[in-house]
């Protein structure tokens, strides 16, 4: 197939370091070009990619020190879009509702793939004057802010098989990864920890619009031995680290769409102890990949039995879920229903 992959700006395709969606929209495209598809990438200009790369700005716009008006290269990278529109057999957009008002009136079947939280009203509206924009999920429980769109399907993410393996390191401490946030609640990943007697290690970034909530928040709690923050981490840094850990804690307290520390965890053999929120019982398998806990008193309990789970069988289980090469045939046969839903253009009989 003849297929356009259209990722936010914001970061590169892969991102240098954080960057959910764009990672991906990264194992997605490359996983389809080694299946055989025609694929073109739309993204920054400093993406890697074995597809074929359209960039409508020379770099990912958050590393862009120039940058004054961030809305300048998604119209141009929009309108790049519609202009090569006829040459694909299908579109994907990993770029929430911005380019429906264009992709909508375009002939190409088209659909998107909406990677956040959904509970927001603006973005409800929003995407109520598009009912016929398909439109997929990374998790079923994403859904149930507006149950009633335009769904063409539930699509949970993947990883390439042999990105995150098990590392022979002993582990030791609980693992932290991701953002410092609310939302994500590390405070409560230091409660649990301390209380259940490990150390914790936090491999996690901090975003300026949540540095007062770190500073304040966290860093007290933090005394560089027993809970330590060792920082954002890059692909190559993640195995070790979570193969180093007895399970990863992910006590979090909002509608998480799909949460991909979760399986990244799960590809090094390392149990997941997440709170009972939006796509964790989804991915979590309780009692096999890990636990899934309703109270800081429960996680505690739950690090009490880690011994009860065999690594070699959750690194089995990533194998049999949550592949790259599971997420692009999922997406192909997406494609190709839509494809076959199309209209055909119809031949005027001359003569």
């Amino acid at each position: 197939m003849r297929i356009a992959q259209i990722s936010p700006l914001f970061e590169a395709v892969p991102p240098k370091l954080y960057g959910g969606t764009e990672r991906v929209v990264s194992f997605l495209t490359e996983e389809l070009v080694a299946m055989g598809h025609d694929v073109t990438l739309f993204a920054s200009g400093d993406s890697v990619t074995a597809a074929e790369l359209d960039s409508a700005w020379p770099r990912a716009l958050r590393l862009d020190p120039g940058l004054r008006d961030p809305q300048a290269p998604h119209i141009m990278q929009l309108e790049a879009v519609a202009r090569r529109a006829p040459e694909f057999d299908v579109m994907h957009f990993h770029t929430d509702y911005q380019a429906m008002p264009v992709v909508s009136r375009q002939r190409t079947p088209h659909l998107t793939t909406l990677h956040g939280r959904l509970d927001l009203p603006e973005l409800q509206q929003a995407l109520r004057c598009f009912p016929d924009s398909p439109l997929v999920s990374i998790s079923d429980a994403q859904r149930s802010p507006i149950p009633a769109a335009h769904w063409a399907g539930t699509v949970l993410h993947g990883l390439p098989e042999r990105l995150l393996t098990p590392q022979p390191v002993r582990p030791s401490y609980l693992a932290f990864l991701g953002r410092i946030a609310p939302e994500k609640r590390p405070d409560r990943a230091i409660t649990i920890a301390r209380a259940a007697g490990m150390k914790l290690r936090l491999a996690a970034k901090v975003d300026r619009v949540d540095q007062a909530y770190f500073d304040t928040a966290i860093a007290p709690l933090l005394d560089g031995k027993d809970a330590a923050l060792i920082g954002e981490i890059d692909e190559a840094a993640k195995p070790r680290f979570l193969s180093g850990a007895r399970a990863l804690l992910m006590p979090i307290d909002w509608p998480e769409p799909f949460g991909l520390v979760m399986i990244e965890a799960m590809a090094c053999g390392t149990p997941v102890i997440a709170f009972e929120c939006g796509s964790v019982p989804e991915v979590v398998e309780d009692g096999l990949t890990g636990f899934i806990v309703r109270s800081e008193a429960e996680a505690v309990r739950a690090v009490g039995r880690l011994h009860l789970l065999d690594r070699t069988r959750i690194r089995r289980r990533f194998e049999e879920r949550f592949t790259a090469r599971r997420m692009a045939e999922d997406y192909l046969a997406l494609y190709r229903r839509l494809a076959l839903a199309a209209p055909r253009p119809r031949l005027r009989v001359v003569g």
